[in-house]
């Protein structure tokens, strides 16, 4: 996780002070990239304690297409707590869009009769499962450049508890038959969340491989803003003194025939981290 270090160290020597929606200041730079070969060990930051529990409901929360916290909270999971209202409800974020994308469009009476519609009708809505779908192109096209997911949307913004910042990735298929994915964050709290993000996507790519029958390739993580908040400095601080440890492996317990695997069927005992040895956690307060 050198490059993890190496990024954190950048931010502090280079980054803008700026400040933001939180009241509590930002060091950033706009623009910057990682990349990790899967093939070599699962990444997974070895400087402090990760919360892998959390990584693992919440990565299997967003791929079933909630948006309401309660399942997380079943699972002792509360990190999305602060954004929820009273019932639970987060707004059409991700997991709404990764299963359940709805696009309202106007057709033609013709057009709309011939789909069930009646006389005088305008307009359609089409519901998207864009999940479903890339998975489907990487069996049958695995050579297509459209195999993108995106949480972004701008008519649903205005309505989600927070826009996305994980907001679109893509998957590439090689020739060796290994899958690799494409992160773009627009926004990243190197200190709390970055850590998160690196696993949640390092595992999606890993089970997607899973299911498509493909060995893991590389995971890019490329960020807009990646910034460091400025009541975390003392804590990147005592982080940047450790040095990262061996980085342990993923290892999935189901072992379905592959014209039988299921990514919404895969479940939290299905998963496995081996060997994952780690400096003591270091605490923040997540800037809300």
């Amino acid at each position: 996780m050198k490059q993890y270090q190496d990024l954190l160290y950048q931010i502090i020597d280079t980054g803008e002070r700026r400040s933001n929606r939180t009241g509590v200041d930002t060091l950033g730079i706009f623009g910057a990239q990682m990349r990790f070969d899967l093939s070599k060990g699962f990444p997974l930051v070895t400087t402090k304690k990760v919360f892998w529990k959390g990584i693992v409901h919440e990565l299997l929360w967003l791929i079933s297409g909630s948006t309401n916290v309660k399942p997380l909270q079943e699972n002792d999971i509360h990190i999305w707590d602060e954004w929820a209202d009273k019932n639970g409800d987060l707004g059409p974020i991700y997991g709404k869009q990764w299963r359940d994308w709805d696009h309202t469009h106007f057709v033609s009476d013709d057009v709309y009769e011939a789909s069930g519609g009646t006389h005088g009708g305008s307009y359609r809505t089409d519901h998207i499962d864009q999940l479903k779908d890339v998975i489907d192109r990487i069996k049958t096209t695995p050579d297509c450049r459209r195999m993108i997911v995106t949480a972004w949307n701008p008519t649903g913004v205005p309505r989600m508890a927070i826009p996305p910042c994980h907001a679109f990735f893509q998957f590439r298929v090689s020739g060796d038959k290994r899958l690799s994915c494409h992160l773009y964050q627009r926004s990243a709290d190197m200190f709390l969340g970055v850590p998160f993000n690196i696993a949640s996507y390092a595992l999606l790519t890993h089970l997607v491989a899973y299911v498509t029958n493909l060995k893991v390739g590389d995971f890019i993580h490329s960020f807009g803003d990646a910034h460091i908040y400025v009541n975390h400095l003392a804590q990147v601080e005592e982080q940047l003194k450790r040095q990262p440890l061996p980085l342990p492996t993923l290892a999935l317990k189901c072992d379905d025939p592959p014209d039988q695997r299921d990514l919404f069927k895969i479940t939290y005992e299905d998963i496995a981290l081996l060997n994952y040895e780690c400096h003591p956690p270091i605490k923040g307060d997540v800037a809300v």
